[in-house]
């Protein structure tokens, strides 16, 4: 805890003070460009993964990046995503799992999770992903298994999203976006699932012209 409360006193004391504009602005609303959904594992850090300053991200996570369906019952994730879509009108949103989920190998072998009902429960969000990787790949090797479950999931909380009214109505309209992506821990390597092609493929090639168009705004700009 010292060192977490030195580094609170060195942002007051450097951070805060060097982008002081930027959080006097902040301070009298939020204009998020994405709602981005992801995993509370630690390793993952949302703003140094996409280079994003205080306000651009509307963040959510929890174990396994997961979205359950829209039903009546009231929860964190629901109101969140009604809130960000219907409130501050977020036009992309983002389903980030990650490689070496402990969220998915818990998925993927329930029986070992007896001692913790609620991790279990949770986790039964997942189920149809497992099941999607019981079909296509029972017979591959269990790190082939697990990449797939990895992506299959956010694929399925994709699916889980659109239950949402509010993200329903979104995507009709056209004002939101849908994005799933997976994260590399070992390389820092994101790839993004292309419906067109029916697979992950690298950030960089899936928005390969919208990263040239924001780069010569840049150029006209300077």
């Amino acid at each position: 805890m010292p060192r977490f409360a030195a580094g609170v006193v060195r942002f007051q004391n450097t951070v805060f003070p060097e982008k002081q504009d930027l959080f006097e602005e902040l301070s009298k609303g939020q204009s998020p460009e994405a709602l981005f959904i992801t995993c509370s594992d630690s390793r993952v850090e949302t703003a140094m993964i996409t280079q994003t300053e205080p306000g651009e991200l509307f963040i959510c996570r929890n174990a396994g990046n997961i979205v359950p369906p829209h039903t009546e019952h009231t929860g964190g994730m629901t109101a969140s995503i009604e809130y960000a879509v219907a409130v501050l009108k977020v036009p992309h949103i983002v389903v980030c799992g990650h490689t070496q989920c402990g969220a998915m190998k818990g998925a993927m072998n329930p029986e070992g999770l007896s001692g913790l009902p609620h991790v279990k429960k949770w986790l039964g969000y997942s189920k149809a992903a497992v099941d999607v990787v019981d079909g296509i790949a029972g017979d591959a090797d269990p790190e082939e298994r697990m990449k797939l479950l990895i992506e299959q999931n956010v694929l399925l909380q994709l699916q889980h999203l659109r239950t949402h009214p509010a993200v329903a109505a979104a995507l009709a309209k056209g004002t939101t976006e849908l994005h799933g992506w997976v994260y590399d821990i070992k390389t820092g390597e994101i790839e993004a699932y292309d419906e067109a092609e029916g697979r992950f493929i690298t950030v960089d090639t899936r928005y390969a012209a919208q990263i040239r168009d924001l780069a010569t705004k840049h150029e006209c700009a300077a």
